[in-house]
């Protein structure tokens, strides 16, 4: 006689722990960069990039991880699309940094905010998925949030566009990698791909507005050495995080990042927040609830689903037992 499959268990405290240690990070990452400056913008990304790769070699020895690093060279388009995902993030990386160190932290954490809704359209205009009402709904919603803060900025928000755009495509090509390259190892391969670029940013900066690095104490190159540390530490949080956690979890301990940047640019750093932005924020926080209700919505009715499936395994396997019951008779 079969017996029913156990149930999956719910979130773990570590889980919670690593994604709330993840977003928490991610968070209030503008308040670090700002300690950085006067490094320019792609100084101290060029030097984030640099420390990340240090940092991964660190951990790769620790953890003994090199034959499986070096086992993904044997897949060479599993490579290429790690350099894809490699120059996706480094959009993203030097345009928050921008962002960061310019005044326009609210403006990042806009770009945070509709993320998940630019996700969705990737997903509409390249997977070919097909959208349930209410996410159609999420979607007018924020084109209204775009037009009225593109009036209260007075220009397109190209930050917020940029960060929603480079990141959602980073996880649309991380999708398509899946299980065949860890979070350890892929941002290794990210790092390791954009490392000469770098090497070059860092050559032009010093040729321009000059190198930062050990000319203004122990403290500030210590904070640009940090910063490497700051990048790959979150994102494996995040990796265990998301191995512990629901989807559904995930998609709401999300937002914790870009209201953590929305109170450093308002409350700690004091840019401005007129009537008509503030709209167009509450407008984009609409959207985002409506999302949520049809995350909540579908997560249920998928549950309903499995445990109606499991049921219906269960009185199979009875009848079944029966039958073989009556035939031994």
């Amino acid at each position: 006689m079969s017996s029913s499959s156990p149930e999956k268990p719910g979130p773990s405290r570590s889980g919670l722990f690593y994604a709330l240690g993840a977003y928490l990070v991610w968070g209030l990452l503008p308040l670090y960069f700002l300690l950085l400056v006067p490094a320019s913008a792609f100084e101290i990304v060029a030097w984030r990039v640099v420390w990340a790769l240090v940092v991964c070699a660190l951990l790769l020895t620790v953890l003994r991880g090199w034959s499986r690093f070096f086992a993904v060279f044997r897949q060479p388009r599993l490579v290429l699309v790690m350099g894809l995902a490699g120059v996706l993030i480094y959009i993203n990386w030097q345009t928050y940094v921008i962002a960061s160190t310019g005044g326009q932290i609210l403006e990042a954490s806009l770009g945070y905010f509709i993320n998940p809704i630019v996700t969705i359209l990737l997903g509409v205009f390249i997977l070919r998925e097909r959208l349930r009402m209410l996410q159609w709904a999420s979607l007018a919603i924020s084109l209204v949030a775009v037009v009225v803060l593109t009036i209260g900025y007075g220009a397109i928000p190209w930050i917020s566009l940029i960060l929603a755009g480079s990141f959602g495509l980073y996880g649309l090509v991380k999708k398509q990698v899946g299980p065949r390259i860890d979070a350890l190892d892929g941002l290794t391969l990210e790092s390791l791909w954009l490392f000469p670029f770098m090497v070059v940013q860092l050559a032009v900066v010093g040729a321009t507005t000059g190198i930062s690095f050990g000319a203004l104490g122990f403290w500030h190159a210590a904070g640009l050495i940090g910063a490497g540390v700051v990048t790959a530490v979150p994102l494996l949080l995040f990796a265990s995080a998301s191995k512990r956690l629901p989807l559904v979890f995930i998609g709401f301990v999300q937002y914790l990042t870009p209201i953590l940047q929305f109170v450093v640019g308002v409350f700690l750093l004091g840019e401005p927040m007129p009537p008509e932005r503030l709209a167009g924020f509450a407008i984009v926080w609409l959207a985002l609830i409506v999302l949520s209700v049809d995350l909540v919505r579908a997560g249920r009715a998928g549950r309903a689903g499995r445990a109606g499936r499991a049921r219906s395994r269960n009185a199979n396997n009875l009848l079944s037992d029966r039958s073989e019951n009556i035939l031994e008779t």
